[in-house]
This record gives structure tokens, C-alpha cells and sequence, in this order.
């Protein structure tokens, strides 16, 4: 294995609501929103790297209200030192960690509308992520 992630945790989470107005829109209109991931990462330490994954809800049209509602999810992973193929690194920060950490970035997403008076909410179980890293390399 080229990759073994040692530690996940949250790094930041965002969930505002200002007005009570802004609410009870976003109940009525919640299929009016989109979840949107990125992905960036950043070196730590020599073969370390950080993989920031966020999960955020924003509005398809631009007259939607904008609730401030993201979670970033960090993963510390400890790359082969003998590893040098820049698509395998690639491979490795867009699709193999996003896979493995995304089912709980979601579960916490989901807790925090679900709390927060929004049982309708819906992500997608499952990403592709192998999917998505196709479609923008292309």
C-alpha cells in the first residue's frame, strides 16, 4: 500500500442560521440547494500530507438565501517514502482518502441538519469520487 491515513478528526465546521426567516425559507426550499465537496491538501511533514475534505450546502439559483453550512473533515496520511508518480499522489489525495473518509464527513453533516429542525435532508450515500476525478481531469 502507497498510503495509510494516521489520524481524521474535524476541522471546522460552520452552521449559521441568522434569522428566523432564513430558516423557515430554507425548510421550504431545501431542494433548492446543492452539496458541494473540494478537496485540497498540503504538505505536513516530510511524507505526511493533510487531505481537507469539505462538505457545504449552497443554492442553485442565486437569489436563494445563502446559509453558511460546511464541515471540513482533515485526514493526517503518511505516504511511502519511495513514493514519486504524481498520478498515484493524485490518485491517492482525490479519490482513495475522500472515499474512506467521506461516510463519516456525511454523518456529521447529517446530525447537524437533523438537529438543527431539518429532517428532510438528503446526501448521497455514496460518491464517486473516482467519477468526479475523471470528469475534472478531462
Amino acid at each position: 500500500m502507497n498510503f495509510k491515513i494516521i489520524a481524521k478528526y474535524i476541522k471546522n465546521l460552520h452552521f449559521d442560521i441568522f434569522k428566523p426567516e432564513d430558516f423557515l425559507s430554507l425548510s421550504k426550499n431545501i431542494s433548492n440547494y446543492k452539496f458541494k465537496i473540494d478537496i485540497k491538501s498540503s504538505r505536513y511533514k516530510d511524507n505526511i500530507i493533510e487531505v481537507l475534505t469539505t462538505l457545504s450546502l449552497n443554492p442553485k439559483e442565486p437569489d436563494l438565501k445563502i446559509i453558511n453550512a460546511s464541515a471540513t473533515y482533515s485526514a493526517l496520511v503518511e505516504l511511502n517514502k519511495d513514493l514519486t508518480d504524481k498520478n498515484i499522489l493524485e490518485e491517492i489525495i482525490l479519490i482513495k482518502v475522500p472515499n474512506e473518509i467521506y461516510p463519516s464527513l456525511r454523518k456529521i453533516f447529517i446530525f447537524i441538519f437533523e438537529n438543527s429542525g431539518f429532517k428532510e435532508i438528503k446526501i448521497d450515500e455514496k460518491k464517486d469520487f473516482k467519477k468526479l476525478y475523471l470528469s475534472k481531469k478531462n
